[in-house]
């Protein structure tokens, strides 16, 4: 109390500042309180609170804001210094009183503004409103426009400035909040109404469907000037004066100053200008002056062009109006005269009374031109003039129109009088004074006695105008001397006259509002035909529709409506290009013949009615040329079609002359600017030859160009009318025909459905069954439009009629209407606009049924029927009502006039009769349905009854039933609230559970915080209970339908396009029908099972399931949502619903995954799934493990959801349904992967972060299962994608996640190698090493196990990307390192052992004896092997050879001699590339299905594509190539074409690496689709031997720069996909390399190894990339050299010694250019021998380069080694098997030759080997060899035989399995053949320490260390002395060889280098390591025995 009676003591204004909100409530009643007492305005008072206003309203709380508002509207309104604070407060009401909740507070707002505006201080607010509209809070907004429009409504257009509104009014119209476009569309209605048609210009650009709505509101605005009804403070003496005026009967004068208000703005004033003279050519003033008629065209038509600005801005323009001056008076050309008239008109009309200046210059010289006779040339003089006298007065030109008077020239004189007399009609008494008058009437009184009538005539009109416009008494002073005669006719003229100032703002406005916008051209049309109809036709009100809609009646009505041009005003909403339809009046014949004799050749005119058909042919075709060359503003569209319908016109009996004749209307109706005066003269012509079997098609073309030019509606309504006012029934049908195609490809839009109904009527009745057939099918196109209501015109038809009617609109169902293709310029309806949410549909349905015919029965509501309806007597009362139900069953459409007939209804709702009741019911139902939307208008009347009727219970349920479905409801709906609490608390039971039923559907919309907030005013006890009933509901609260509202609220199912349509609302039973499996769920979900089941969660409860849970639990559990999961993502993304990311999940999750699931998962199991029991959980995860293979698709269709859920399962801390989830998943994935199925990046990243937590499980078996998913996950989700998350893993604070991520992420770079390290591998590593310092043992071990993993794949290099550690941190990895060389296995074996096998043997014996499902990996294998031949394939598999020792010591079953599981994982990432490049194929284009009979240009067209810089153009292309690719029975088809098309693809790889990558707009995204699509198909072609070979060696060397290009781009690696791409190039170019012409790829690596020697800019990366083509080009020589064109290579390897010299070689920085091309020498002369010079026949001149010496010295050198070795040899080859070898010895040989076939340098030797071996030994058993290895690894070596064989018998190669040579099969063999590296000695022998050192020495030689000997290998004779029976094993000794053996394999890879086709130099070894190694393998075999004894 003390705080309070402190603040309580201070001044009122002090209060007001007061901190305590209580103190300034207080203080702002007070104030108020003085405000309202202060009597004076002048008073010293209201300074006092000048600086406070503001804080009164913007006041933090609301409350209190509430009262300040009050406050500080009493002070704006009484206080006379409030003005100075207008902009602070203003700015505060918009900011922060307009966003408030509270529509008082808003009221308030708003009220002060308004307030403001009437003290004056209009402008301040204006500009603070219209800042207010870029706020982004909408609602603050919306309240703004809303201020605007009550400010304009009130004070009207004088005081609020109308041209900043408009200005921002588009962009409001494109606002994304409904709110805003809503109001924007109010404002727009109230500027209409003040400003009219002025208002149409700005607005053309918006939305089509806005427009249109805006139109309609238009429409119904009341015709009358509108009146301000709020005045300033200034004016409002003026008002009280007006009030008292109309009381005493003064209304006209009030009226008239009223009246004024409209014309003050024009559409002009609300135009931006635009400056054109900097824009004028600047060669202009030279090419006016040209002496070249063309250049003169140019300059001038630069001109026109600007000119058409509708506004300029001001600027000296004397110069251009002197250049066009002096073309007009000059220039011999009259097409130039005519354009630069119209240049002169588009300078007056855009710079109006700025133009005046220039006016008496211009005047005389156009009035001379008029001597010129020519149409074109008189209209456009007349337009200009016209034109330039609005800039002027006449009193400015009238020396000058004088002058002219005198001319002799009768042609001069009559337009001049004719200008006069429209001059006149501008003119009122006062601007027209006798002075001026007088001489006019001299001058016109010598014309009225002219011998020429045509003088006399116009200045008969002239003085007629004169007359009308000053009055009998002002004129008859000069008409004395006139006869009686010419006095009547002057008089007659006079009464024919409109004047533009007559009927005040109608006309001004028509003249002014037709000058500026884009149809401009009507204004100058208009002035045009004034020449002579301009009196003689009486002009219909400018803004009277009737003569414009007639002008669509019957053939030849479509006079009336030209002379005015008035029409446009009424259509100016199609974007004013429609204004040209009207201007063009019918001409004579012969004016015709003028206007087509001066744009085509005599030759032509003379013949078109020439009695020999080829000669009337020759002139079609000249008719043809003329009007292709024919600009669109020279054509004379009407004089052209009249030529041509000049005899003998459509009666034409030659058909080629016919179709000639309607091809040209075609072409005149696209071209020309064609009126509907010109169709009249075709249309007929056109009808008649649509039935024609030769011409009908051009008919049809003529007729839908025509329909482009004129729109559709008016169009079909006169060919309609003509086809059937005739008897052809070919005709009608056709007719039909092209209408049913039109409509689809026009769209619906403005069709009077009327006319087209009673015109199918007449068809169907027809006797020609092609005419019934026709007009069926014309319905059916309507339904698409109109929807079902279209069957009610037709329900009396026959039944077998009608019944094909049904079979048609039956066909139709479900179909939505096509987008429209054509007519989208003229009607502006873009097509974009369709798509959008499926509104479009919506509209087309609503505009339908306002065109549908509707009958006018108020006349029937007769006095008499209404008190019947009203009798005391209920019989008559019956009596009555039967009649109004009789009356609208007739009507079926009715007009919403019904008389008094609502008023009597409203009487009968409450009758004592419950009979008549129901029956006043169902009549407002039937009502309802005839008068369609317009019974809006009468809802207020009867709606309250009928709720009272229905009373609170059956409300509430109907409102629980029709809520759901909304997608958006009512703002009124919050003051339902109240009510329904209200009704919560009712006494009857019923009222109160309806209630309780609707509670979460109000929730629904409203939410939970309104719905909380609604209860403040309850008292407290209700406000608990009804709190607590509201907790319950938001449980059960439904999620807001999506698409699904869009569907049911359609106005009638057709229109729904059928995407909608499965997937609506639960309450439709008529759509639930189409979708069968959805009825079970959908019925459960259905609002009054829902709501009981879940109110009755009492005791109740389980025995009701129990009832029901037999026929529950039958059908799918998962049901297919069409596109419900792309619905899902897209609301998920566009932020409709929460984003599945949080640390534990909140309720709000839990209840929007619930909502979620109700439409895919079977109601019971979604009860399970949520249930508060965990026992629940389980049963529900059971079973979805037995629904899991027998609803595949339903599993894929939810898999969002249930891995959501999965992840709400990862909370739960039950560890049995946490083992239960993990099993699901695992077999889960397992099942994704066979089908082959791709997570979404939704999907994953809405589960993979919850998945890892679980991986840091204190339970070892959990951590298990987790590895074992993640394992699996990477069959269905990039491996390079996964990485990201468990290295967001490693961030955990849990140690044991930290370890297990970081093992994981060791694991994938083993599997898959580097590319997997997102984002950089630098990045990534650096981030693992990190860990290195880690305070956790494990979690250091995993880190530098990880590193050490790199280390093996990537060596030194890995020191570069981890970055700088600390001392003690490096030396830990260095002595890691050092470990993992001396021991490679002893680091991973503890991943083995923990980590789940990454892939299974494919062998069946190992199949058979494990003890998990097996992942059956074959299918994935095949087509990866299908597509690939990766040379690096087995390179980073660094355990698939790696035996599990710690396994087997610990294994104390039985001995298993089957192989172990072996790792496989980098299978799957070394064809992935192959994958990712595929295209996402769409059907092939239609060009390619007749590919082997017309290709050639379809291929050329095609492959020019390719190169396109339009990226989808591109894509595309490249699609269409790759399916012909693809089909091997188009494939030939390319054949001829490779050249031409692998230059197109390089082009386009150059124009992506120069253009596309730099380019920052382009989506990195598109880019990587292009070089998806290009490496695709590249692989595509280059799997084609016989197409692959075509290319030329040109071409290979341009594509093999692009690719290696393409591999160094850093930006690309840079990319999210960039790894993927740069491994699929890789492997592109393998199968160049394999797949080309050997001798053109040869080649042309050789040429490209010399050009990036030689630049200096090339980097030495890119001559390293080429010299590994070349080495890997030499592997391949000795299968390739028989097809090697030697002379040809050798050439190109003398050019290149011959440009790089010995010595200049040896300066390279790199020696390998040296030993590159030494290797590819050394191999050519091994393989060719001493023949090899014999190949240099191509060489001029040998001596340019050392090649021949060269190749001499290594011929000698190998001879001299090879004969002493060979000699050697032979000798004690044969003394040893004289001596019979001894089987071990044997053994061993074969031993080594299966090591050469199991490792991928030598397996070509290997195999090579065999077969010698067993081609000697005939009987030599191989077979224990063979026994042990996977069946893979045997069908090789049997297969590699074979191939042997058949190449040494000469019968070539066999092909292979998919295509791939057997070299390719070896690079990809490793892998799959898991076990062929254990194929080893299975003699049970102790191995010699001699195959060690030799095993040794490989590996030396591999890591590039030199061996003391060249070759330590004993001769192939000493190794086959033993005998080659093999013993039998035991099977220790067989493991303890398998050991050896694996052991060594493991070694080579461990040590391998990356760039594994370097040669390096060979070498022996020493024996250390390899003892040390033996040593080790014994002590742990030892140890497996004693475990096993």
């Amino acid at each position: 109390m003390g705080d309070d009676s402190e603040w309580m003591k201070l001044p009122v204004d002090q209060k007001c500042e007061h901190k305590l909100w209580k103190a300034r409530l207080s203080g702002y009643e007070e104030a108020l309180k003085i405000f309202q007492k202060i009597k004076d305005e002048k008073s010293p008072e209201w300074s006092k609170y000048l600086g406070l206003i503001k804080k009164f309203v913007t006041d933090s709380n609301a409350v209190v804001q509430l009262k300040g508002l009050e406050a500080a509207l009493v002070y704006v309104e009484n206080a006379h210094v409030a003005g100075k604070t207008t902009g602070e407060v203003v700015s505060g009401v918009v900011s922060k009183v307009f966003n408030q909740p509270k529509a008082k507070a808003k009221e308030l707002g708003i009220e002060i503004c308004l307030m403001y505006i009437e003290i004056e201080k209009g402008e301040a607010v204006q500009e603070e409103l219209l800042k207010g509209l870029d706020n982004k809070n909408p609602k603050i907004i919306v309240a703004c426009i809303e201020t605007l429009r009550k400010a304009l409504s009130e004070f009207g257009s004088k005081i609020v400035l109308l041209k900043p509104i408009i200005k921002v009014l588009p962009k409001l119209f494109e606002s994304r909040e409904k709110a805003v476009r809503d109001e924007a569309k109010l404002i727009a209605v109230e500027i209409y109404r003040w400003i009219r048609d002025a208002l149409r210009p700005p607005l053309q650009n918006i939305n089509s469907v806005q427009l249109k709505e805006l139109e309609e509101e238009w429409v119904k605005l009341p015709t009358g000037a509108p009146k301000p009804t709020r005045f300033l403070r200034s004016q409002q003496e003026l008002e009280a004066k007006l009030e008292q005026q109309q009381a005493a009967g003064g209304d006209a004068e009030g009226g008239g100053d009223d009246g004024d208000e409209v014309p003050q703005i024009d559409a002009y004033e609300l135009l931006e200008a635009v400056e054109i003279l900097s824009k004028l050519p600047k060669d202009f003033y030279d090419k006016i002056e040209a002496k070249k008629w063309q250049e003169r065209k140019e300059a001038l038509e630069a001109v026109e062009v600007l000119v058409k600005n509708p506004k300029l801005e001001a600027g000296d323009y004397a110069d251009l109006v002197k250049a066009l001056k002096k073309v007009v008076g000059k220039d011999t050309n009259v097409m130039l005269v005519a354009l630069a008239a119209k240049c002169l008109t588009g300078l007056a009309v855009g710079l109006r009374k700025k133009f005046g200046q220039y006016a008496g210059h211009v005047v005389p010289t156009i009035l001379e031109k008029f001597k010129e006779k020519k149409p074109q040339v008189v209209q456009a003089l007349q337009e200009a003039i016209d034109a330039i006298f609005l800039t002027t007065t006449l009193q400015n030109i009238s020396e000058d129109v004088l002058a002219v008077m005198d001319n002799k020239n009768p042609t001069i004189k009559q337009q001049t009088s004719l200008f006069i007399a429209r001059s006149f009609r501008h003119c009122t008494a006062s601007t027209l004074p006798k002075s001026l008058l007088k001489p006019f009437c001299a001058a016109l009184l010598k014309h009225i006695n002219d011998s020429a009538p045509e003088v006399r005539d116009a200045a008969f009109e002239a003085l007629g105008t004169a007359l009308k416009v000053v009055g009998e008494k002002a004129v008859n002073p000069f008409l004395n001397d006139v006869d009686k005669l010419k006095l009547d006719k002057i008089k007659e003229c006079s009464e024919k006259v409109e004047l533009i100032h007559g009927k005040k703002a109608g006309l001004a406005a028509e003249k002014k509002d037709l000058k500026p916008g884009p149809g401009r051209t009507a204004a100058s049309g208009a002035a045009g035909d004034k020449d002579t109809k301009d009196i003689s036709a009486p002009k219909p009100g400018p803004l009277k529709k009737a003569p414009a809609t007639k002008a669509g009646g019957p053939p030849k009505k479509g006079k009336p409506a030209a002379p005015g041009g008035t029409g446009s005003i009424g259509t100016k909403n199609k974007k004013g290009v429609e204004t040209k339809e009207i201007v063009e009046p019918e001409l004579s014949i012969e004016v015709c013949e003028e206007k087509a004799s001066a744009v085509l050749p005599a030759t032509c005119i003379q013949l078109l009615d020439s009695s020999n058909w080829k000669e009337r042919l020759a002139c079609m075709e000249e008719f043809q040329k003329a009007v292709e060359l024919m600009d669109r503003t020279e054509m004379p569209c009407q004089a052209l079609v009249r030529m041509l319908a000049k005899k003998p016109g459509w009666k034409e009996t030659n058909f080629q002359v016919m179709q000639m004749k309607l091809h040209i209307v075609a072409l005149i109706a696209q071209k020309g600017n064609f009126s509907k005066t010109s169709a009249q003269i075709v249309l007929d012509g056109l009808v008649d030859k649509i039935g024609d079997v030769k011409c009908g098609n051009n008919a049809k073309e003529a007729m839908t160009a025509i329909a482009e030019a004129c729109m559709l509606p008016w169009t079909a309504e006169q060919v309609m009318s003509m086809a059937f006012s005739q008897k052809n029934p070919k005709n009608q049908s056709e007719t039909l025909n092209w209408l049913s195609n039109a409509i689809k490809e026009f769209g619906f839009s403005g069709l009077n459905v009327k006319a087209f109904i009673s015109n199918v009527k007449t068809a169907l009745a027809a006797t020609n069954p092609a005419v019934r057939t026709s007009a069926i099918t014309l319905l059916g196109v309507m339904y698409l439009y109109v929807g079902p209501s279209l069957r009610m015109f037709f329900e009396d038809e026959k039944p077998a009629l009608l019944s094909q009617i049904d079979a048609e609109f039956e066909k139709m169902q479900g179909q939505s209407p096509p987008a429209p293709t054509r007519g989208i310029s003229k009607h502006s309806t873009s097509g974009t606009d369709e798509g959008e949410d499926g509104d479009e549909p919506d509209d087309a349905g609503n505009d339908v049924v306002d065109l549908l015919p509707r009958t006018e029965i108020s006349d029937k509501i007769t006095s008499e029927l209404v008190s019947k309806i009203g009798d005391k007597n209920w019989k008559i009362r019956k009596e009555g009502l039967d009649e109004v139900a009789a009356i609208i069953n007739e009507a079926k459409f009715i007009q919403p006039n019904i008389g008094e007939l609502p008023a009597a209804l409203k009487g009968r709702l409450n009758d004592s009769n419950k009979i008549l009741v129901q029956q006043t019911l169902n009549i407002l139902q039937q009502l309802a349905v005839a008068m369609g939307p317009n019974i809006k208008q009468h809802v207020k009347n009867l709606g309250i009854p009928i709720i009272t009727v229905l009373g609170d219970s059956k409300l509430l349920g109907w409102l629980a039933e029709k809520l759901p479905t909304l997608r958006s409801t009512p703002t009124d709906l919050v003051l339902c609230v109240p009510h329904l609490y209200s009704c919560l608390e009712d006494r009857n039971g019923d009222v109160r559970k309806k209630a309780q039923d609707a509670l979460p559907f109000f929730m629904m919309h409203l939410g939970y915080e309104k719905m909380a907030k609604a209860t403040g005013k309850l008292k407290p006890t209700s406000k608990d209970q009804v709190l607590a009933m509201l907790e319950k509901a938001k449980a059960n609260m439904p999620a807001k339908p999506a698409a699904t509202a869009k569907a049911t609220s359609k106005p009638m199912g057709g229109s729904a396009p059928a995407k909608f349509q499965p997937a609506s609302a639960p309450v439709e039973d008529s759509l639930s029908g189409t979708v069968e499996p959805k009825q079970d769920p959908k019925k459960a979900k259905a609002p009054g099972v829902s709501s009981k089941a879940k109110s009755a969660q009492g005791k109740k409860a389980p025995s009701k399931t129990s009832l029901k849970e037999d026929e529950d639990k039958s059908g799918p559990i998962f049901i297919v949502v069409p596109n419900g999961k792309e619905q899902r993502m897209k609301d998920e993304k566009g932020l409709k619903v929460l984003k599945w990311n949080f640390t534990t999940p909140r309720d709000e999750y839990i209840e929007q995954l619930k909502a979620q699931m109700s439409s895919c998962v079977a109601k019971w199991l979604q009860d399970e799934m949520f249930h508060s029991d965990f026992q629940h959980h389980n049963k529900a995860l059971a079973v979805m493990v037995d629904h899991l293979e027998s609803e595949k698709e339903g599993v894929i269709g939810c898999l969002d959801l249930i891995l959501k859920w999965l992840t709400l399962r990862f909370f739960d801390t039950n560890t049995s349904v946490l083992m239960k989830a993990l099993e699901y998943l695992k077999l889960l994935f397992t099942l994704l992967s066979e089908e082959e199925y791709h997570l979404t990046e939704n999907e994953a990243s809405s589960f993979i972060p919850y998945l890892i937590l679980k991986v840091g499980e204190p339970k070892d078996v959990i951590r298990k299962d987790v590895r074992a998913i993640l394992n699996r996950m990477c069959l269905v989700y990039p491996a390079s994608k996964m990485f990201p998350f468990i290295m967001e893993g490693t961030k955990s604070k849990n140690s044991k996640q930290r370890a297990e991520c970081l093992e994981e992420l060791g694991c994938l770079v083993e599997s898959y190698g580097m590319n997997v390290c997102q984002p950089t591998p630098g990045k990534a590593l650096k981030e693992i090493a990190i860990h290195i310092g880690d305070r956790d043992n494990a979690v250091r071990n995993a880190a530098l196990n990880t590193i050490v993993t790199v280390y093996n794949v990537h060596g030194d290099q890995v020191f570069k990307l981890i970055g700088t550690l600390s001392e003690k941190d490096m030396s830990m990895l260095e002595e890691r390192i050092k470990r993992s060389a001396k021991r490679p296995s002893a680091a991973p074996i503890k991943q083995v052992e923990e980590k789940p096998q990454r892939a299974q043997n494919i062998s069946s014996n190992a199949n058979m004896l494990r003890k998990g499902p097996a992942e059956d990996m074959s299918s994935k294998l095949n087509q990866a092997r299908s597509m690939s031949g990766h040379p690096e394939a087995a390179q980073m598999v660094r355990r698939e050879f790696q035996l599990d020792l710690d396994e087997i010591e610990n294994d104390n079953g039985t001995v298993r001699c089957e192989m172990p599981e072996l790792v496989q994982h980098k299978l799957d990432d070394i064809f992935e590339p192959v994958l990712i490049p595929e295209p996402k194929i769409r059907a092939v284009s239609p060009h390619f299905d007749d590919m082997h009979s017309n290709t050639a240009s379809t291929i050329n067209f095609i492959i020019s594509q390719v190169a396109s810089g339009d990226i989808n153009t591109s894509i595309q292309a490249l699609t269409q190539i790759d399916e012909v690719l693809r089909q091997e029975d188009k494939a030939e088809a390319m054949s001829g074409h490779i050249d031409q098309f692998l230059i197109a693809t390089f082009m386009q790889l150059r124009l992506i690496y120069n253009t596309h990558m730099a380019d920052e707009k382009l989506e990195k995204d598109e880019i990587i689709k292009l070089y998806s699509c290009i490496i695709g198909n590249m692989i595509s072609l280059f799997q084609i031997e016989s197409l692959a070979r075509e290319a030329s060696t040109g071409v290979l060397k341009d594509l093999m720069h692009g690719l290696i290009t393409l591999m160094l781009d850093s930006r690309i690696e840079d990319l999210e996909e960039g790894q993927q791409v740069i491994r699929s190039v890789n492997l592109l170019v393998v199968k160049v390399l394999e797949k080309s012409d050997q001798t053109n790829i040869l080649s042309a690596l050789l040429v490209l190894l010399q050009d990036s020697l030689l630049a200096t800019a090339s980097s030495p990366k890119f001559s390293e990339l080429v010299m590994k083509c070349l080495w890997r080009m030499v592997r391949l020589l000795p299968d390739t050299i028989n097809s090697i064109n030697l002379d040809r290579i050798l050439l190109d390897i003398h050019i290149f010694m011959k440009v790089f010299p010995k010595e200049k070689l040896k300066q390279c920085k790199s020696e390998f250019p040296v030993r590159t091309l030494k290797t590819l020498l050394h191999t050519l002369c091994k393989l060719k021998g001493p023949k090899i010079l014999d190949h240099l026949t191509m060489i001029d001149n040998k001596n340019e380069s050392e090649l021949e010496a060269h190749l001499c010295r290594m011929m000698k050198h190998s001879m001299d080694q090879t004969g002493s070795k060979s000699e050697k040899e032979t000798e004690k080859g044969a003394s040893r098997i004289d001596e019979k070898s001894s089987k071990a010895k044997v053994n061993d040989f074969l031993a080594e030759i299966f090591k050469k076939i199991g490792s991928k340098e030598n397996t070509k030797e290997g195999l090579a080997e065999l077969y010698e071996y067993k081609k000697k030994y005939s009987d030599a058993d191989i077979e224990p060899f063979l026994k042990n290895s996977s069946q893979f690894f045997q069908s090789y070596v049997e297969r590699g035989l074979r191939v042997i064989e058949m190449e040494r018998e000469g019968k070539g190669r066999i092909p292979t399995s998919a295509g791939i040579s057997p070299q390719m099969e070896v690079t990809c063999m490793p892998a799959p053949a898991s076990t062929m590296s254990s194929i080893g000695n299975t003699n049970g022998e102790e191995v010699g320490p001699s195959v060690y050192l030799e095993r040794l020495k490989i590996l030396r030689q591999r890591c590039g260390l030199d061996n003391t000997k060249q070759d330590d290998r004993p001769p192939l004779t000493s190794l086959l002395s033993k005998p080659a029976v093999p013993a039998v094993a035991s099977s220790t000794d067989m493991l303890h060889s398998k050991l050896s053996q694996l052991r060594e394999s493991r070694e080579q890879h461990q040590h391998a280098d990356l760039d594994s086709s370097q040669p390096h130099p060979s070498g022996a070894a020493t024996a250390s390591s390899s003892t040390a190694n033996i040593d080790d393998l014994k002590k742990r075999l030892e140890r497996i025995k004693s475990s096993r004894k």
